[in-house]
């Protein structure tokens, strides 16, 4: 018997071994092996009659970690076709499906151990038994009366024979062992499900209609009301004894969603996957869902990967945003994973969007998902008014017109809580100087450095680079001068503004410290602050009932972009920031400054909304041939040189021509767009198809190839399936 054995390592193979000396080695189960000069711990991903290396060769594992798998079949299958279709070394993939402290081979065991009573030892029970086995029949029954279970010490004050007696029950299936890993849920007061309008609830009857895999496009406006139709079919898959996994594309939604859950679901398991947890606490979590004592499992994007006893549904809110794709090391899409899961689990899904994206939109005009319409604002909740400010005729101060001072102004006045968007951090984008006209750039990047007031610094916001803020101009002397705003520079004009009503800033720089994005949410959740300042951290599906005006400070951001999605993303951008206003009685308004007032996008979005911007970009997609109606693989790499990358993309490029890529369109080498970052120069080159599976079997070919290029190993490259972004 030969274990096919995982391994996180950058490598394109799984390694085999002959089982450790003792224990049963069975898929999805850990084990320590020897790798190179040291040890790994690894996962057991199949079990195999022989191996391609010599038996001579074959070394033995030294340990088998777990007496049960971690992952399922289910799961084994998912990783195993994603580390296909992503191209990506299959160790780092299985990898990512485990918490940290379980990839360092940490036990499962933590917390005391408890035995609770199963079902038939309930209709042992009642039916008698057992019924020569005194020591067996008191646990029985003390184990029936208490419903969390004994642990060892109440068992011992039953009979001093209580772990025989244990034993004998669990072998026949009237007890079971558990771990209790010390999980409290704070009480909550359970709030009653809102009436539902026409659209929700004939959503949530087609969604309780659908027997096995079904994807449905939730496509709402902001406010109508998405979230509830989620949770009347969360309640459904409870009801029949199932799990639901919901995804949200950013950690700060999370404390607002969760705070509804709890109260909606007070009586049931709820926990929280993402990157914001201790590794003790994501461990605790994941072992809560994958034994099913989690009714509920919410997390960002890498939650996908969680393991679920009984499935019975799955959510991806806020579907369109870019967040779901990985950026970094495997790069995969969380959104497209949970459709490939749900086909595969035979479970329902839900993709929720005010504006969806154009791939998901395809989609439903394929007939591949079903789209469910809420077209009205729940209650009676009415669409903002939107006003556009023209910033060649309107003087700007510190990025603010007087029409949209005199919005703020009004709207505080009348009661309401304002919100101010811009999504760029800092006090100004630059310095200039004011006598060479140069901008002080970061020395390893191709971008500005961004002033940072209140820390006396300037930043590099690619690089995280870091300097003093200089007197003089390096260059000439001269006198600097910041251009431009960030959220710091409106943040002080706009206390200096209205210093009677409380501020409040939301962006990366305020939210560092643990726990702060929670408590800021708070604040404006109980009125505390009256103007609310922040990127898109403070945009993204969040519910401020109390905001009846949102003042979009800089709309041009994204108007020019290269990217061919940069307009897609903008008319996201903007009805989903236009989306916070007036989302309960009051009615909304929505302020947009821009120096291109007449911009076609900006007219369309204003007076005929995103649908029909979608409908003209899906046009003008296929005209193009690009995505979604074509696919994509971007092959990137960077070196310390501009032609050290080049050369290795001319390389694989005059690889991939050598291959049978029939059907499959070559576009590049070229530089990236950033073409310096971090000190290393970025190029790119794309393999483009309009046939899926052509490209697959075509990269399929590719990739493995690249690694035997002579510059491999000179730079540092990777291989981007359905890239997100070409930048």
């Amino acid at each position: 018997m030969i274990l096919r054995v995982a391994i996180d390592a950058p490598l394109l193979q799984l390694f085999d071994y002959l089982p450790p000396a003792s224990g049963d080695a069975r898929p999805g189960c850990r084990v320590r092996v020897p790798f190179g000069r040291g040890q790994r711990v690894g996962l057991v991903v199949a079990i195999a009659a022989e191996s391609t290396l010599p038996s001579g060769k074959l070394r033995r594992a030294f340990a088998l970690l777990d007496a049960a798998p971690l992952l399922d079949a289910e799961m084994l299958a998912l990783l195993e076709w994603a580390a296909g279709y992503y191209q990506h070394p299959p160790g780092e993939v299985y990898a990512t499906a485990l918490p940290v402290l379980l990839r360092a081979g940490r036990t499962t065991d933590a917390g005391a151990l408890i035995w609770r009573i199963t079902t038939d030892g309930r209709e042992a029970l009642l039916a008698g038994e057992p019924r020569r086995a005194p020591a067996q029949r008191r646990v029985l029954e003390s184990l029936g009366a208490a419903a969390a279970g004994l642990g060892s010490a109440a068992l011992a004050r039953l009979s001093a024979t209580w772990p025989a007696a244990v034993r004998a029950l669990e072998g026949r299936g009237w007890v079971r062992r558990e771990r209790e890993d010390g999980w409290v849920s704070e009480p909550v007061a359970a709030d009653r499900p809102p009436a539902l309008n026409p659209a929700q609830a004939a959503a949530v009857q087609d969604i309780a209609a659908a027997r096995g895999f079904q994807p449905f496009l939730v496509q709402g406006i902001t406010g109508s009301g998405k979230t509830e139709v989620y949770l009347h079919a969360i309640a459904a898959a409870l009801a029949a004894g199932r799990q639901s996994l919901v995804l949200v594309p950013e950690i700060g939604l999370t404390p607002q969603l969760v705070a509804r859950f709890r109260r909606r679901f007070p009586d049931t398991g709820i926990v929280v996957l993402h990157s914001g947890l201790t590794d003790t606490e994501r461990l605790t979590a994941w072992l809560r869902a994958r034994d099913g004592r989690a009714g509920i499992v919410i997390g960002t994007r890498s939650a996908i990967f969680t393991p679920l006893q009984q499935a019975g549904l799955i959510v991806v809110d806020e579907e369109h945003d870019g967040s779901f794709k990985q950026q970094e090391g495997f790069r995969y899409s969380a959104r497209d994973l949970a459709v490939w899961r749900a086909r595969q689990l035979g479970v329902p899904i839900l993709l929720g969007s005010a504006t969806p994206s154009l791939e998901s939109l395809a989609n439903a005009e394929a007939g591949r998902y079903r789209r469910l319409r809420l077209p009205e604002r729940a209650g009676s909740a009415k669409p903002p008014a939107v006003q556009l400010v023209d910033l060649r005729r309107q003087i700007a101060t510190d990025g603010l017109s007087p029409p949209l001072v005199a919005a703020i102004g009004r709207h505080l006045d009348a009661g309401g809580q304002v919100l101010l968007y811009l999504n760029r951090r800092g006090f100004a984008p630059t310095l200039l100087c004011t006598d060479c006209g140069k901008c002080l750039e970061c020395t390893r990047c191709d971008a500005r450095l961004v002033l940072h007031l209140r820390e006396r610094r300037l930043t590099c916001h690619h690089c995280d680079a870091m300097r003093p803020i200089p007197d003089h101009c390096p260059h000439c002397q001269g006198p600097l001068y910041p251009v431009g705003q960030g959220t710091e520079r409106l943040e002080s004009a706009l206390a200096a503004l209205f210093p009677n009503h409380p501020l409040l800033r939301i962006d990366r720089d305020t939210t560092r410290a643990r726990g702060e994005i929670e408590r800021r949410l708070a604040a404006v959740a109980a009125g505390e602050a009256r103007i609310l300042l922040g990127t898109q951290m403070l945009t993204k599906g969040h519910d401020f009932p109390l905001v009846t005006l949102v003042g979009i400070v800089d709309a041009d951001q994204g108007l020019f972009g290269a990217d061919f999605r940069a307009s897609e993303r903008l008319a996201q951008t903007f009805v989903q920031v236009a989306g916070r206003a007036g989302r309960s009685e009051r009615a909304g308004e929505v302020v947009l400054q821009t120096l291109f007032p007449d911009h076609p996008l900006l007219r369309l979005l204003v007076s005929e909304g995103y649908e029909r911007f979608a409908a003209a970009a899906l046009a003008e997609r296929r005209a193009a041939g690009w995505p979604p109606y074509s696919h994509l693989a971007l092959l990137r790499a960077d070196a310390t040189t501009r032609n050290g990358a080049l050369d290795f993309l001319a390389a694989a490029r005059t690889l991939a021509e050598s291959l049978e890529s029939m059907g499959v369109r070559l576009l590049g080498p070229a530089p990236a767009p950033m073409e310096k970052r971090g000190g290393r120069y970025r190029a790119q080159l794309v393999a483009e198809s309009s046939d899926r599976a052509r490209l697959q079997q075509f990269i399929g070919r590719w990739r493995p190839a690249l690694e035997q290029l002579a510059g491999a190993r000179r730079n540092r490259w990777s291989l981007d399936v359905d890239p997100v972004e070409l930048y």
